[in-house]
């Protein structure tokens, strides 16, 4: 089995990001910046129009009997999250090509 012994196998097609300057690091935090508020915006017009994201059928919620503790795990957002991120991302990468 020949194994090569500069690069691993993992990390063949894995490229290190650059960044050459301040002002490139600069505009990916505005990028960001850009990115965080039209997901506020997105969260409080879903809030405004009264979809219920926050309660979805398949987001679990436990109680004690006492009332004092209470467990709230969002499965079914997270599982929506994780899909719209990734289909965020890929468009971005097909149309970065």
């Amino acid at each position: 089995m020949y194994l090569d012994a500069k690069i691993p196998r993992t990390s063949r097609n894995l490229r290190p990001v650059k960044i050459n300057s301040m002002a490139e690091l600069g505009k990916t935090l505005l990028g960001l910046g850009i990115v965080f508020v039209a997901i506020g915006m997105a969260m409080l017009l879903a809030s405004r129009f009264g979809l219920p994201f926050d309660k979805l059928p398949g987001d679990l919620h436990w109680r004690s009997r006492s009332g004092n503790t209470q467990v709230y795990f969002p499965l079914a957002s997270s599982i929506i999250l994780s899909i719209l991120f990734s289909l965020i991302l890929w468009l971005l990468r097909n149309f970065k090509r």
